[in-house]
């Protein structure tokens, strides 16, 4: 683990949520458990294997030496480690331990100038994910430049932010300057932090916020639109929810309807069985009207030996 123990000794203090150290990535041998991200005043180290006394108190003495050269006076060293092992995956649990200080309630944290809440001692997810911050770049430079560009736009796109969580994307969208997002996902407890996400970052008006599943409220989805932007983040595998090897392609079916003419879809994949080939086929064997534009680079920390591995998102457009 010597390859997190250099990233924490070179990292500088960070003033939004980013990942520092990406293990998982395999382009540190000896570190593949491990990922540190910060979530700002407080870190959260994760290993996906048993760490022991020694590791923890290695990354401990690390992240106080770090610490005490580049903090402001007297601020405290927070941090926070998670187990997310095999086993506790496969039961949908993590031990997850204070190691030091204390976190915020509410903890509020800044990525791209954007504010969002967010809970690293409980669950697997912290509610937002960090690896898609340049999709969520994506989407607020493609629509802000589209109202720019197009005089007929002025009004903003319409868009659908399907699996929409703590609704991210919808943020990124409307500060773009959407015309309006409807967030669709079924998780309530999650919506509501969407709602709050709004309210941070004073965005009082625009967005919609339909608590149900995705695939059963398909007649009200479709009323709503067709939307310039489609938007599809969903889980991998969550039974009960989506599986992507059976459900993306009852998603891909439904989005030439879904689109106005000449909108895109954005579509996300953090699958590391899949590769991205597994979207593109799809949509040209189910929606062959849609084409291939361009796969939205993943922040640089998180590069991998096998980018098919990592997460994809796809960029496609209508006719």
């Amino acid at each position: 683990m010597q390859a997190l123990l250099d990233a924490i000794a070179a990292m500088p203090l960070p003033t939004e949520a980013c990942r520092i150290f990406h293990g998982r990535g395999g382009m540190h041998p000896g570190s593949e458990p491990w990922t540190l991200d910060a979530y700002p005043p407080v870190f959260v180290a994760t290993s996906f294997a048993p760490a022991t006394d020694e590791q923890l108190a290695a990354v401990g003495a690390a992240l106080q030496a770090r610490w005490a050269l580049v903090a402001p006076a007297g601020e405290p060293l927070n941090w926070v480690f998670q187990h997310r092992g095999e086993a506790l995956r496969i039961e949908g649990r993590t031990d997850t331990r204070l190691m030091a200080g204390s976190v915020p309630d509410p903890h509020i944290v800044t990525e791209q100038s954007a504010q969002f809440r967010v809970h690293v001692l409980r669950g697997q997810n912290h509610g937002l994910f960090l690896d898609m911050g340049e999709g969520r770049r994506w989407v607020r430079e493609r629509i802000a430049a589209h109202k720019a560009l197009e005089p007929r736009a002025s009004r903003g796109m319409k868009v659908l932010n399907l699996f929409a969580y703590t609704c991210a994307f919808s943020v990124a969208a409307l500060r773009g300057g959407a015309r309006h997002v409807v967030n669709v996902d079924m998780a309530r407890g999650a919506m509501a932090v969407g709602q709050q996400n709004h309210q941070l970052n004073g965005l009082t008006a625009g967005a919609s916020f339909l608590a149900h599943d995705v695939f059963s409220t398909w007649g009200k989805i479709t009323r709503s639109g067709p939307y310039d932007l489609v938007i599809a983040d969903p889980p991998s595998y969550q039974k009960g929810s989506f599986v992507a090897t059976k459900d993306y392609a009852r998603l891909i079916r439904r989005l030439p309807d879904l689109l106005a003419p000449g909108g895109h879809a954005l579509l996300c994949l953090n699958a590391p069985e899949l590769g991205a080939a597994f979207l593109q086929d799809q949509v040209r064997e189910l929606a062959p009207e849609l084409q291939f534009v361009e796969r939205v680079a993943n922040p640089a920390v998180f590069a991998d030996v096998d980018e098919e591995r990592s997460l994809k998102v796809l960029v496609f457009r209508g006719v």
